[in-house]
């Protein structure tokens, strides 16, 4: 017998909202999950391994100031982004007529060193597989990498397999710092209390967080998803600190578990040319196995960072040139992987150098940009629709842009001085 699927009209509203709310906090889940795999890439993880290396215990505090900077930045940032209802170059643009030209320069600088970075990153991860020389397995990466984004059923593919192995990642870490024993009583000391500030420390892992084209390439995805306008701005804003937080935590394992392996007495090479810092620490923990198992992952990761920053940073030129077809941008892409790929070849910079550099570099690009947008929510509110920007959350943007200029300014010859040139 046939039953009846119609379903009274009141019942059917109630389901539908049960799904909408469903569906909702399907989205937000999986919007955590993904920031927490996407956040553990080669410059994150090389970054976290050199300075627990280089600072003990006392890193904790630089993980507890950056995160508190990194909130106040996406927030502002990714607040006017969607109250304005325009891409970061524009909105500068139209602030200081001018201003998003220099921004888009700026950002694909920045995004043309950090995937120099990110090549050696691969490079370093098939040499944790393989043995493989870091500049040969850079090489084959990124003509790899390029083979991927040309190919959508590839793209796929690998995003499936980066979800994967940022679960892996997370698994692999929490069993190194339980097997490490790092004193966590120091550790929590001296998040509060350190024996050493170094702002260079400080600017470099904000800049890897937020900096450069990371912080916009995030609003841009919130933009692209139809997010805008003052109904979304409490979404908007969970977003952003989840994403922070979530980031934020993982470092901090990740410096728990490293911080372990260096208290245990365990040197590690953050200097040589084919240093690799965290591989180190990984295989004093968890054996050869353990080291294979960081090297594709790491890899892994290192090749997404790839394909991302040179897509994202290459979004940018559309300032210059609004009407760009789909096409050209994908060859524009391609180029930039491409010039990445020689200028990594040409620099006798350590990978694991360059890795710590492209934060420090992006860290000292971001005060720029966080000026520029704080002067629009000052002075252009009409571009927000006449939104009422909060004062105290523009208030700790002005604090926190001084802050980054000043670290900015004691920490930029550290900083170059990475590089060895």
């Amino acid at each position: 017998m046939e039953q009846n699927a119609a379903v009274p009209a009141g019942q059917g509203v109630v389901t539908q909202g049960l799904q909408t709310v469903k569906s909702r906090r399907s989205a937000l889940i999986a919007a955590i999950f993904l920031m927490a795999t996407s956040a553990i890439g080669p410059g994150f993880i090389t970054q976290t391994a050199t300075f627990t290396t280089k600072l003990g215990a006392a890193f904790a505090f630089g993980i507890l100031a950056s995160i508190i900077i990194d909130f106040v930045v996406q927030l502002n940032i990714w607040r006017i982004v969607t109250l304005t209802r325009m891409r970061a170059s524009d909105v500068a643009n139209a602030a200081i007529p001018g201003s998003g030209y220099l921004l888009a320069i700026l950002v694909i600088v920045g995004g043309l060193f950090f995937n120099i970075g990110n090549i050696g990153g691969t490079g370093l991860g098939l040499n944790a597989v393989f043995g493989l020389d870091p500049k040969i397995g850079g090489a084959i990466s990124a003509v790899f990498s390029i083979g991927i984004f040309l190919s959508k059923r590839a793209g796929l593919a690998v995003d499936r397999f980066i979800i994967f192995a940022g679960i892996l990642m997370i698994v692999l870490t929490l069993y190194v710092a339980f097997v490490s024993g790092p004193p966590v009583g120091d550790a929590l000391f001296q998040t509060v209390l350190p024996d050493t500030i170094d702002f260079a420390t400080i600017t470099t892992i904000v800049g890897g967080t937020v900096g450069g084209y990371i912080t916009y390439s995030g609003a841009h995805r919130l933009l692209d998803r139809g997010m805008v306008g003052q109904e979304h701005l409490p979404a908007v804003t969970r977003a952003a600190l989840t994403g922070i937080a979530v980031t934020g935590l993982m470092r901090y394992v990740l410096f728990l578990a490293i911080l372990g392996v260096v208290a245990s007495g365990v040197v590690i090479d953050t200097a040589s040319q084919a240093a690799n810092p965290a591989a180190q620490a990984f295989q004093a923990a968890a054996g050869d196995a353990g080291l294979r198992l960081f090297g594709i992952i790491f890899w892994a990761a290192a090749i997404t960072s790839v394909i991302g920053a040179a897509y994202t940073s290459v979004s940018f030129i559309t300032v210059f040139k609004q009407d760009i077809s789909e096409h050209a941008r994908n060859m524009a892409t391609v180029v930039f992987i491409a010039i990445s790929l020689v200028s990594y070849l040409l620099i006798t910079t350590p990978p694991a150098a360059m890795l710590v550099f492209v934060g420090g570099l992006n860290g000292l690009i971001l005060p720029i940009g966080l000026s520029i947008f704080l002067f629009a929510a000052w002075k252009r509110e009409d571009l927000m629709g006449g939104y009422h920007y909060p004062r105290w959350l523009l208030a700790l943007g002005v604090l926190v842009c001084l802050l980054t200029w000043y670290m900015g300014y004691k920490s930029a010859g550290t900083i170059f001085g990475l590089l060895g040139l």
